[in-house]
């Protein structure tokens, strides 16, 4: 799936990416399948993810930088 991450708080670890199907997902910096530095902290990064359906909600996982 598309989408372009919302925000990110690097000292947290952690943001949310809103897909195109509209909805927001979790994800950690772990997440990443490539080191792509701060470059996490600007606002509407395009990324492509694979999403995830998990107990806590919806999480972003193999995200690749467009």
């Amino acid at each position: 799936m598309n989408g372009k991450i919302k925000w990110y708080r690097k000292e947290k670890g952690f943001g949310f990416i809103t897909g195109e199907d509209g909805k927001d997902y979790f994800f950690h910096h772990s997440a990443f399948s490539e080191q792509i530095g701060d470059k996490r902290e600007e606002d509407n990064i395009a990324v492509s993810f694979e999403p995830q359906d998990t107990e806590k909600g919806l999480q972003a996982i193999n995200i690749v930088i467009k």
